[in-house]
């Protein structure tokens, strides 16, 4: 674990940097406040920090009540160190956001041990910021293909769309359908259909940009949004996850799945409307045309998806 030191005190501060050394944290000393809030508000930061009542630029409170008015993504753990011992002084110094305070002299074994309880929170609030992360993770992806789930892609969508509206630009909407995947689960089972679902969105993946949002619509349906310059720019990101798809069979249990899909495609500026349901709508008869049409093909909106106005 590393811990930031802050004393001005020299001696004392090489002799608290070597005791912690010695038993296996990784120290940072400086000597004064101003240097320990720059070192403790940067990326990266030390967890933990030890830090002296009294110092140069920025006292021990001081420098706590800057730290818990701006927290970071982490929390740090403050202990403070002081010379004071009256009741008002050890009240001032949590008050001002110090999670635990040590009165000079002080003994190495009672300062190992409030060590190791900072060491013990700081490794819940660890357990605590992986398990939101994963029910996070749950919330926001599909479980079978771990591409954006239908909420959240659509909630990425209005993002795009709102951002698209500050900066006058266009919006293009992708639906894709796997073709006849119906009898991929009818004639291999369930198991085989998850795997062209995985398969496919891989493929899909492999072919956009980073930048372009991907997920998974429902059953077999994956929907791609991206901002754009024209509809014959969207047009040829479409052809390319066509051809991504269909560009060999995919094998499983020894059987080979030819692999395509339909894409329905709609493209609208996003200078006069406030809303993204029409462009979906758009995409989707689009996709309903591709699929009537013969299925591995690519349909455009026709005509452009009349937008509603926005409010004046």
């Amino acid at each position: 674990m590393r811990v930031l030191i802050a004393d001005d005190d020299e001696v004392f501060r090489s002799l608290l940097s070597s005791t912690l050394t010695r038993w296996g944290y990784q120290t940072t000393a400086v000597a004064d406040g101003r240097q320990a809030l720059a070192l403790l508000a940067a990326d990266g930061a030390p967890s933990l920090a030890v830090l002296d009542w009294m110092m140069p630029g920025l006292s021990g409170p001081d420098l706590c009540r800057q730290l818990r008015a701006h927290p970071g993504p982490r929390y740090t753990f403050l202990l403070l160190l002081t010379a004071r011992t009256g009741l008002e002084e050890v009240v001032e110094g949590l008050e001002a956001g110090a999670d635990d305070y040590l009165t000079k002299p002080f003994s190495a074994a009672e300062l190992r041990a409030r060590l190791r309880t900072a060491a013990r929170i700081l490794d819940l609030q660890d357990r605590l910021l992986e398990s939101r992360r994963e029910l996070e993770e749950l919330a926001t992806h599909d479980p079978l293909t771990q591409l954006w789930n239908r909420r959240a892609i659509l909630e990425r969508l209005s993002r795009e769309w709102a951002r698209a509206l500050r900066e006058k630009k266009s919006v293009a909407v992708l639906l894709a359908d796997v073709d006849r995947f119906k009898d991929v689960n009818d004639r291999s089972g369930h198991l085989v259909g998850d795997m062209v679902l995985c398969e496919v969105a891989r493929r899909m993946s492999a072919a956009l940009r980073p930048y372009d949002l991907l997920g998974r619509f429902g059953g077999e349906e994956f929907l791609v949004a991206l901002a754009t310059e024209s509809p014959e720019a969207a047009g040829l990101v479409a052809e390319r996850l066509r051809h991504a798809v269909s560009a060999s069979p995919f094998s499983a249990d020894g059987l080979e799945f030819p692999l395509s899909v339909s894409i329905g495609l709609a493209v609208a500026s996003a200078t006069a409307a406030t809303a993204v349901e029409p462009l979906l709508q758009a995409a989707d008869s689009a996709l309903y045309r591709a699929k009537r049409e013969g299925r591995n093909r690519v349909c455009g909106a026709s005509p452009a998806p009349a937008l509603p106005a926005a409010a004046h």
